[in-house]
């Protein structure tokens, strides 16, 4: 006679609540899995369990430890207060990406602490950002961007001068140069499913920078508006440029954030060397002249238009009416080329950041944390992946 297989003890009440709190409906969670809405209902009222199959594919849907699913009842999370955000809305807030961006919002303080608890491993201080990032709204955001490139040692020259096959690599440049003077900078696809461009935790030391899978020119632009948000050590949840918040006040930061981002990548003296600035702006500029002067300092032509109309080469209209809405509809549009990577681990080391990384390499290269504790730091599975981390560092 067979023997009877045994059900596995999933809490009902852990399963609901894994659900809820990731705003799923039941008949998405049913689709996930294979199965009828009732089983979904079943499994959550205690009557059937889901197999261990099923258990770990919720897991995975609900962005949830399977083994918690054999808890007695939920856990009690800390949960952060989402930071300002300051995108445009329209209507009510969307219950699912308030709690994709707190994921998000937690995801970046964790690796923030991380980091700190690695640098008192290492038995190191972080780094302390310089005193002169930091400015106010009343500051000119042109004399402010100036001031703050010239404190990164990092001169427009280096995009100027990138040859055409490099221009991509400008992100990771700038990246490392932000990461060189304690700025954490993180990269987290979910940002884009949810509209939002980029994230900034103001919190010192190691404030944290996340941006999204976005084409690389559209990255550069970012980056430094939320490195504005860091000098302004205001924490915010932008949008994409010239975004219009609801309130005024929200509306005046994410423009200066703006200017500063446009001022700091694209100087005006550096742009006049590419393009004569014209006695009264131009009312169009043609797509191909102005993908030509964005390569040029490597940044998007929707950056780009941006600048030209702030300084006054093109007429504001021109990018209002006839321009963002492209611009928006092709960045939502963007996907990432599908490209083999170097090796695996290079996805992790992405997400993270070489600052992260190689604190987690040092500290597990001189013995300091368990192989396990490494993994665990880069949120590993496969320790091979760790092993090609460690290979490949310093090499691109």
């Amino acid at each position: 006679m067979a023997a009877t297989k045994e059900k596995v003890p999933f809490s009902k009440d852990v399963l609901r609540w894994a659900r809820e709190r990731r705003q799923r409906t039941i008949e998405e969670a049913a689709n996930r899995v294979g199965t009828a809405p009732s089983n979904v209902i079943d499994w959550e009222d205690g009557k059937t369990s889901p197999t261990v199959r099923q258990a770990r594919q919720l897991a995975a849907f609900y962005e949830r430890p399977f083994l918690e699913f054999l808890r007695d009842e939920p856990p009690v999370l800390d949960e952060p207060s989402l930071i300002p955000d300051l995108r445009m809305h329209r209507g009510a807030p969307d219950p699912r990406e308030t709690r994709e961006l707190l994921d998000i919002q937690a995801w970046a303080e964790e690796q923030r602490l991380n980091a700190i608890d690695l640098y008192e491993t290492l038995g190191e201080g972080p780094p302390a950002v310089p005193p002169e990032f930091t400015a106010s709204q009343h500051d000119d955001e042109a004399s402010t961007a100036a001031r703050i490139r010239a404190a990164l040692d990092f001169p427009v020259e280096i995009q100027l001068t990138l040859k055409a096959s490099n221009r991509d690599a400008f992100p990771k440049l700038f990246r490392r140069k932000l990461e060189s003077f304690g700025i954490l900078a993180l990269r987290d696809s979910g940002l884009n499913k949810v509209g939002a461009r980029g994230l900034c935790i103001a919190t010192f030391p190691l404030p944290v920078i996340v941006f999204g899978a976005e084409a690389p020119s559209a990255q550069a632009f970012t980056l430094a508006h939320e490195l504005a948000h860091v000098v302004l050590r205001q924490s915010a949840i932008s949008g994409p440029p010239g975004t219009k918040p609801k309130s005024a006040s929200a509306k005046a930061v994410e423009d200066w954030c703006d200017n500063f981002a446009g001022a700091f990548l694209i100087p005006p003296d550096a742009l006049a060397r590419i393009i004569t600035k014209p006695p009264r702006p131009w009312a169009e500029i043609a797509d191909d002249k102005l993908r030509e002067v964005a390569r040029a300092f490597a940044v998007s032509p929707h950056a780009m238009l941006i600048r030209m109309v702030r300084i006054g080469y093109v007429q504001s209209a021109f990018y209002w009416e006839r321009k963002r809405p492209q611009f928006l509809k092709e960045e939502a549009e963007y996907e990432s080329p599908i490209a083999r990577p170097a090796y695996y681990g290079s996805r992790y080391r992405s997400d993270k950041g070489d600052l992260y990384t190689a604190l987690v390499l040092e500290a597990w290269n001189t013995g300091l944390i368990t192989n396990h504790n490494a993994a665990e730091f880069m949120g590993i599975k496969n320790l091979r992946h760790l092993e090609e981390i460690r290979d490949h560092f310093g090499t691109g």
